[in-house]
C-alpha cells in the first residue's frame, strides 16, 4: 500500500451502515463518515466500504453518530449516468476499522 492512497482516520457515522450481499453472498456494509477538520472548522465527509466478517460486525454494533476508527486504501471510482455523464467519487475501502460499544 503506497502513502498516496493510504488513509488512517476517526470520524463519526453520519448515518446508519448499510449492510448488503455480494452475489456469492460476500458481507458488504457501506459507512459515511464524517471527521472534524479543525482548522477550517467543518467536516469532511468519507465513502468507506468494509469487507467480510468486519462488514457484519460494523452493521451489528455501529450506529448513526458511533465514533470509528478507519484504516485503509483510498480510489477514485466513476459510473456513467442515465444521461450518459462520467460521475467521480472517492471511496475508501478498509483493511481495519475500530470502534467501542460502549
Amino acid at each position: 500500500m503506497n502513502n498516496e492512497s493510504r488513509q488512517l482516520f476517526i470520524g463519526r457515522l453520519g448515518k446508519e451502515p448499510e449492510l448488503r450481499y455480494t452475489r456469492n453472498q460476500k458481507p458488504v456494509c457501506y459507512l459515511s463518515v464524517a471527521v472534524n477538520d479543525e482548522e477550517q472548522q467543518k467536516s469532511h465527509w468519507n465513502k468507506v466500504v468494509v469487507w467480510g466478517k468486519q462488514a457484519e460486525l460494523a452493521n451489528q454494533y455501529l450506529k448513526k453518530g458511533s465514533d470509528v476508527f478507519v484504516q485503509g486504501r483510498k480510489s477514485l471510482k466513476e459510473f456513467r449516468t442515465t444521461e450518459g455523464e462520467i460521475k467521480r467519487y472517492e471511496e475508501v475501502s478498509a483493511i481495519l476499522i475500530g470502534f467501542s460499544n460502549l
